[in-house]
């Protein structure tokens, strides 16, 4: 899989899927699948059985890995979701908004 463009901290859109306009921050890159785990976005519902004595078991909420294609970062600056850039600056690489052209 390509290098991703989308670290953790990250606050993304979601493009497509039941989740369609969705923001949230990303918990989780998950580079060789190419996923991302994304707060409140894709929320499975797990069935648990307890398993030692006293355990509670029950039906738990938790976050599923999605596509990575499926999510878009939102600019801090212009606030809009954008593709992600690359530049060189000196010795560094920094990742740039494709729209406004301002640092992320």
């Amino acid at each position: 899989m390509n290098k991703m463009s989308i670290r953790k901290d990250d606050l993304v859109v979601v493009l497509s899927g039941k989740d369609k306009g969705k923001q949230g921050k990303v918990l989780e890159v998950m580079p060789k699948s190419g996923k991302v785990v994304v707060e409140k976005v894709n929320v499975v519902s797990r069935h648990t059985k307890p398993r030692k004595q006293g355990d509670q078991g029950g039906i738990i909420q938790k976050e599923a890995p999605i596509y990575a294609c499926k999510v878009q970062k939102v600019c801090p600056k212009c606030g809009k979701p954008t593709r992600i850039g690359h530049k060189v600056e000196g010795d560094k690489k920094v990742r740039i908004c494709k729209k406004c052209g301002a640092e992320i």
